[in-house]
């Protein structure tokens, strides 16, 4: 009785809310996840934010820029025109166990809901506007530099939104290094670094595996532009 009171009582001046008002606390728009996802405002920097840790595994606590070298911002139009900032951009973060770990925790929270734990594209769980998403082990993606891949996960392409807010510098690389590790692309053993706490490797160890950081990309057009 204590709780139904309450209750009653605000259905009722909701009740009389949509009598005057025309519209009802109880029927309101929103959004889905994934559903409308914006980007950062052009122009904003970051300030004490993760999308640019001091290094691997550390935790944005207050400064205002990211790792000695805080990488230039790029657009949708420099990935697609293959700028060098972008395709020869080295990946600072080697393929280790903890690298692969922490891209396979990204790679399945981000990634997976449309490209698929294996990376096929076809078992994905969600299909964007009719659309298959896009498989990320074929040939073609092979040849795809670490830095191009890395810029497709930081600014986004054709139905792929931007996740440069959503996952952090090197945690973008984590990304890369574990689909590397799909496309059946890395060394054998993997590269014994000195890794950081909780994060990929220290910073600037090897380049990650799969495309080089020196080669340039294949032409990404074609089923990219969707």
């Amino acid at each position: 009785m204590v709780l139904t009171l309450p209750m009653a009582g605000c259905r009722a001046l909701d009740d009389a809310m949509v009598a005057v008002f025309g519209r009802s606390m109880r029927d309101q728009n929103s959004f889905d996840a994934y559903e409308n996802p914006l980007g950062a405002p052009k122009g904003s920097v970051p300030f004490a934010a993760g999308n640019f840790p001091p290094a691997p595994g550390a935790v944005s606590v207050g400064q205002p820029v990211g790792p000695p070298e805080t990488p230039p911002p790029f657009s949708q139009t420099d990935l697609i025109n293959q700028a060098a900032a972008v395709v020869n951009r080295p990946n600072p973060v080697p393929p280790t166990e903890a690298s692969l770990a922490r891209g396979e925790e990204l790679y399945l929270r981000f990634c997976a809901p449309c490209h698929g734990p294996d990376g096929s594209g076809a078992s994905g769980y969600i299909v964007p506007a009719g659309y298959p998403p896009f498989p990320l082990v074929t040939d073609r993606v092979r040849q795809f530099t670490d830095g191009y891949i890395y810029g497709m996960i930081r600014v986004g392409r054709g139905l792929m939104p931007s996740y440069g807010h959503r996952i952090s510098e090197f945690d973008r690389w984590n990304v890369v290094n574990y689909v590397r590790l799909l496309q059946g692309a890395l060394p054998s053993p993997l590269p014994a670094v000195q890794e950081g706490p909780g994060g990929g490797g220290e910073v600037g160890g090897g380049e990650g595996g799969g495309g080089s950081s020196e080669e340039s990309s294949p032409s990404p057009t074609g089923d990219w532009d969707r």
